[in-house]
């Protein structure tokens, strides 16, 4: 009797437990991207407390902020302190890491009691911190989060593929100010992106203050696409951005378009023309004519006059003075000029000699620049006489300004019929050993509001983060769409005007209302 009492209890916890397990499924893993080099996810959790501490060593504190601030959002009391191994979480700079991470990887240990994140720098810290905030519910991006947080137990130890990711907006054609570029960089930041390239000047429009040439923004900047936005910034707004930006551990590359895309210039400051307008053809526009179509390559400075070099070394150098970066960026795309390959030239040495290290897209290298200038590839079709680092920029993968599928109204299409899509961005390989990174550029034509751009840049430069730091072993399609689909609710959070893409599974409640789904019974 004791025997079948023992086997039906036996009997009755075996199917107790299993139906607990059928109830209590293991938590899904959360959804990072860009995908880490190395992670190793452990049974358990680390569960947020009431209170909780973020100790910090000496270098972190700016890391122990962004953190705090986070923690803001959830309903935890929290405090910084500056110290090492407390429970809770733990942010330490170790500069001998940087022989195994580099300077911008990181490690995160989460175990039951901490999250641990140590790097070589405080860019490293940052990213880990994006780790971890990828962690936490998606709600957090604009809610404060009243209920329990776990976070699983993880071991994660990762470092970017290349040191260059960036992202490119043409403020240009139409006009983007303050609040959208940093709204953009903020999204940058969240998928370690670190390069912002902003196209200051074209035809359309001249966008940057330039003190010692007033006129290129009392007139240069009245000018946009047809439907588009004009404007400028100014140098204080510029360097607003700039120390924005570097907070989030992101560049800001200034692009000067020369000698090319410059009727706004040209516009601005008619000396700067040959006689009879002779650098204008086709005749576009004249001065002091405004120009708002699309066409490209028609116009360019009077090569042929010495004194067009005292015009860009001043703008040149009004530039310098106000980029913290390393970079100026000096245009040099689609045009034809027999001078065009000693106007590089000089223009390279000008930069160089402000201190800077010149960017120029991939027809600079047709001349014999300086081999620290940097060639930005966007059509792979230049003979280069000199070897350079590259950025791929190629337009096949990376210019999405680019319809998002084939037939999208109001884009552009003249690099490939169909556009590109979100699997050419993200297969994009490049077997060029002088690639330093990837950068992928919204030209702005046709994208003529914020809720524009946001459509063109995401997802697909999500795609493009993920190209940029995770290498290629780590990288698998249908993992990436399944964890994108699972970042739709966080972007729905922030503010993110994504295009839906219909390859992707989407977590997402954007534009759905309180009848979405409802239906009534007959």
């Amino acid at each position: 009797m004791k025997s079948l009492k023992f086997g039906i209890s036996f009997l009755f916890l075996v199917f107790f437990q299993l139906g607990s397990s059928a109830q209590e499924p293991e938590a899904e893993k959360p959804a990072i991207i860009p995908q880490p080099a190395e992670i190793e996810w452990k049974e358990g959790f680390f569960t947020l407390q009431e209170r909780t501490v973020v100790c910090f060593s000496s270098g972190a504190e700016a890391s122990a902020a962004w953190l705090h601030r986070l923690l803001q959002n959830t309903s935890a009391q929290s405090s910084t302190m500056q110290g090492e191994d407390c429970n809770g979480f733990s942010l330490k700079i170790d500069p001998n890491l940087e022989e195994n991470l580099g300077i911008e990887g990181y490690q995160l240990d989460i175990s039951s009691s901490v999250v641990s994140l140590k790097a070589a720098s405080e860019a490293g810290l940052f990213y880990g911190i994006q780790t971890i905030r990828q962690m936490f519910p998606s709600e957090i991006e604009n809610e404060k989060i009243s209920e329990e947080i776990k976070l699983p137990q993880v071991s994660i130890t990762d470092r970017p593929k290349y040191e260059w990711r960036g992202s490119m907006l043409d403020i240009a054609r139409s006009f983007f100010g303050p609040d959208y570029i940093k709204m953009h960089i903020d999204r940058m930041a969240f998928y370690k992106l670190n390069r912002l390239h902003i196209h200051l000047t074209d035809d359309q429009g001249w966008r940057i203050e330039i003190k010692e040439k007033p006129k290129l923004t009392e007139l240069g900047s009245k000018g946009a696409v047809k439907g588009g936005r004009s404007g400028y910034l100014t140098q204080e707004e510029y360097k607003e951005i700039q120390e924005y930006a570097e907070a989030r551990n992101i560049v800001i590359v200034p692009e000067i378009d020369m000698p090319g895309h410059i009727y706004s210039a040209l516009m601005a400051y008619p000396e700067l023309n040959c006689e009879e307008f002779s650098n204008i053809e086709p005749r576009m526009a004249t001065p002091p004519e405004l120009f708002h179509e699309y066409k490209v390559g028609w116009s360019k400075l009077c090569l042929e006059k010495p004194e067009i070099y005292d015009f860009v070394a001043t703008v040149l150098g009004e530039m310098a003075e106000i980029t913290t970066g390393d970079y100026l960026h000096i245009g040099g795309d689609e045009i034809k000029d027999e001078r065009y390959k000693e106007f590089v030239v000089k223009a390279d040495s000008i930069v160089r000699g402000l201190g800077k290290t010149s960017i120029g897209w991939e027809e600079v290298t047709q001349a014999q620049v300086d081999p620290t200038l940097i060639s930005q590839r966007w059509n792979g079709k230049t003979e280069s006489v000199v070897n350079t680092p590259v950025v791929e920029s190629i337009c096949s993968s990376f210019y999405f300004d680019h319809a998002n599928i084939p037939g999208q109204e109001f884009t552009n299409n003249w690099c490939q019929e169909r556009g590109v899509s979100l699997r050419d961005a993200y297969t994009f390989k490049s077997n060029n050993p002088n690639t330093i990174g990837v950068e992928a550029p919204v030209w702005t034509e046709k994208v003529l509001s914020n809720e524009a751009a946001d459509d063109r840049f995401w997802p697909r430069t999500i795609a493009m983060a993920e190209v940029g730091w995770s290498e290629d072993k780590n990288k698998n399609y249908n993992n990436f769409l399944e964890r994108l689909g699972k970042h739709g609710l966080r972007l729905d959070y922030m503010n993110v005007n994504y295009f839906k893409s219909p390859e992707v599974n989407w977590n997402s409640e954007r534009k759905k209302g309180v009848f979405s789904g409802f239906m009534p019974k007959e």
